[in-house]
């Protein structure tokens, strides 16, 4: 398992210079069909990491958000090359670079790095979580109680509208957007803020993959946007990343609005 994350760490500090690189540069953006940006940054970092696997983990699949490469395996490097493109291209600074490597649908080495911050979020399964090698955990704070926050994605071809939710929770609990979903799971996986409510489908396992290991390492809880498991080497069907506390008043709120 070190072998696996270390690899992955080392593709992260790639992406993260790729990322900066092009911060400011000509991104060359695109439009894809759900009129999301992609950029030559997304796309550069995807090609690295399909070359690479094929160095060293040959009959490994890639599931990336750009680019894939399709073998007979059960595991799969699962990848959003930057997550919160749409924050990339208005150049600011809250963009992530997530990899997850996922067995049988279950991820088992993930990290998610900010290259902005130089902060490295890391997890083997049932070794716990870290950020820059130093332990991290989620808060307890309960729903309602204050200082709980609720972090939230949303747009306009999501299957699953947020801002009914954000309609619901608003009195009981601080809710934000930051724009990368990736991020905003690390948030809760330090304790900086409670839970996040992401509408992913298609293709959300690249967003996911690496937090929902993550946050379960440091003592969250994660599921589907009904509260129930998902395999990550597939569409998933939403996602909520929480402490212990909030998780189950979250799904009442989400069952009751999505059945």
């Amino acid at each position: 398992m070190e072998e696996y994350l270390e690899f992955a760490k080392r593709i992260a500090h790639h992406a993260g210079d790729v990322i900066k690189d092009y911060f400011y540069k000509d991104q060359q953006v695109e439009f894809k069909e759900d009129r999301t940006p992609v950029t030559i940054a997304d796309k550069t970092i995807n090609a690295y990491l399909i070359e690479e696997v094929k160095k060293e983990y040959p009959t490994f699949k890639v599931i990336g958000e750009e680019l894939s490469l399709d073998n007979d395996s059960e595991y799969a490097w699962v990848c959003d090359p930057v997550d919160g493109t749409s924050m990339f291209t208005r150049h600011l600074p809250v963009s992530v670079f997530s990899l997850a490597l996922v067995h049988d649908g279950e991820p088992i080495v993930g990290v998610v790095y900010d290259p902005f911050l130089d902060e490295m979020y890391s997890a083997i399964k049932g070794q716990g979580a870290y950020c820059n090698d130093k332990k991290i955990s989620v808060n307890n704070k309960k729903f309602g109680e204050l200082g709980c926050s609720i972090d939230y994605c949303m747009w306009n071809n999501a299957k699953y509208d947020t801002l009914d939710v954000v309609k619901e929770i608003r009195d009981k609990v601080k809710t934000c957007s930051s724009g990368s979903v990736a991020h905003a799971c690390m948030m809760v996986a330090t304790g900086r803020i409670s839970g996040q409510i992401f509408p992913g489908t298609a293709h959300g396992e690249c967003d996911i993959g690496a937090s929902k290991l993550i946050v379960e390492e440091a003592g969250g809880i994660t599921s589907n946007i009904h509260g129930e498991p998902q395999k990550y080497d597939r569409d998933i069907d939403g996602f909520i990343a929480t402490n212990k506390e909030v998780h189950d008043d979250l799904v009442k709120i989400l069952r009751r609005l999505y059945k």
